[in-house]
């Protein structure tokens, strides 16, 4: 550390003077800074979440067209009752995974009329997935379309489908 000798002007006073530390300023700037990333990191973080949850969610929902579709192989019709399926519980809507989506089931379809031999199932968030505003509810019918819509209702498949 470098240091020099200044004598005050008319005083015959000598002070020493540093060249080393951060000023208040220095500090606060970088305060700032840092909690700025971190935001920035909170926000990113809590987005990977909700992605990683949803694969919860679309796993679910494929097991229970694939149960859907072997009962279909047996006995000619879908069903809406757990049970039938191999789930535990006497209706649906059941929740799956870490307990982040609850699952239900509406066979026959209403969106397609309430025909024979149409299923949907659907995924809808709970507990802290609920913030998940990009993906309300994720769906998949008979025919193997996978639909998902924003809590707007704004269809979101590219996002919720294709993490």
């Amino acid at each position: 550390m470098m240091r020099t000798q200044v004598t005050m002007p008319g005083t015959g006073v000598s002070t020493r003077r540093s060249n080393g530390g951060f000023s208040l300023i220095e500090l606060m700037i970088t305060v700032g800074i840092a909690a700025i990333l971190a935001t920035i990191a909170a926000a990113a973080y809590t987005s990977e979440v909700h992605k990683s949850r949803r694969t919860d969610a679309r796993t679910a929902i494929l097991d229970l067209a694939g149960r859907e579709e072997k009962l279909f192989s047996v006995s000619n019709a879908y069903s809406q009752i757990p049970s039938d399926l191999g789930y535990g519980g006497a209706a649906f809507p059941v929740t799956v995974g870490s307990g982040y989506y609850q699952v239900s089931i509406a066979a026959p379809d209403p969106a397609q009329g309430g025909a024979a031999g149409t299923y949907a199932i659907t995924a809808t968030p709970i507990n802290q997935q609920v913030s998940d505003t990009d993906c309300a509810s994720i769906s998949v019918n008979q025919l193997g379309a996978q639909t998902a819509l924003t809590s707007g209702g704004v269809a979101n498949a590219a996002t919720c489908w294709g993490n």
